[in-house]
């Protein structure tokens, strides 16, 4: 079985067909679904999917992209909204510069800690967005896990092996998208084949960046499949193999889901 670490089943794109959306993950063999948080105020929408959907756990936070909507939530806050058995970790949360008119960068970092204290304090993973950030994330989570020790996965990883290399220093995982399957993407497929196999995580980010053959299409859970064979062949393992350690790998991280396993 696979699992899909990071999809975004709230967004319009499987409005009008979600139970399709999921049945035709498991038909693709994706076990498990975990829907992220893009928005602390939407903690009910993520509940609810998860609720009616025993293949799906969700998580609670604020992506960077929406920290200037929601710059104060405190810590106790996001953590009291995760205290449910299918709320398996916090975040999204971290630090994008790719856009111009994006939040400031000190509101991103404050928000981005804020979740790491909550992360603490829920003792559940972070689930972290990086893009455009890679110095100013390197210092953020060096100087948090040296205040405290905290979980967390850098998702959707297309930054530079530098920061691959400290967030599996400081005990990080970190998973691929389809971004890993793009032909010109021979530095990830590198980055990739230096994770240590027991911090590997596969992922889709749906409804974004779907993988080959699917690429400029809508991305969705079923996906997962395309990204974990390009990665298996890039490991050179199984395809098999590489389900059996991501799997494994995202129980031990998101631990609070052994307890209702898809």
């Amino acid at each position: 079985m696979l699992i899909d670490s990071h999809c975004h089943l709230d967004f319009p794109d499987f409005a009008s067909d979600l139970p399709g959306v999921i049945a035709r993950a498991r038909e693709a063999g994706v076990g498990g679904m975990l829907t992220i948080s893009t928005r602390v105020a939407k903690a009910a929408t993520y509940r609810a999917i998860a609720e009616a959907h025993p293949e799906v756990w969700f998580t609670v936070g604020t992506h960077p992209d929406g920290a200037g909507e929601e710059p104060d939530t405190p810590p106790e806050t996001i953590a009291a909204l995760a205290d449910h058995p299918r709320c398996v970790g916090i975040g999204e949360a971290g630090l994008d510069y790719h856009y111009p008119d994006g939040a400031p960068a000190a509101v991103q970092e404050g928000v981005l800690r804020a979740h790491i204290e909550a992360s603490r304090l829920a003792g559940l993973p972070l689930v972290i967005h990086a893009r455009d950030a890679d110095e100013h994330m390197e210092r953020v989570l060096t100087q948090e896990m040296a205040r405290a020790p905290f979980r967390a996965v850098l998702h959707c990883f297309s930054s530079g092996g530098r920061l691959a290399e400290v967030g599996v220093e400081i005990g990080l995982f970190v998973s691929f998208s389809g971004i890993v399957t793009f032909r010109r993407s021979h530095e990830l497929r590198e980055i990739a084949r230096k994770v240590p196999r027991d911090r590997i995580l596969v992922e889709t980010d749906a409804p974004f960046l779907a993988p080959e053959p699917h690429r400029g299409r809508t991305n969705e859970p079923a996906y997962t499949a395309h990204t974990a064979r390009s990665l298996a062949a890039t490991l050179a393992v199984s395809e098999e193999e590489f389900a059996r350690i991501t799997t494994t790998n995202f129980f031990r991280l998101f631990d609070r889901a052994r307890a209702g396993e898809a």
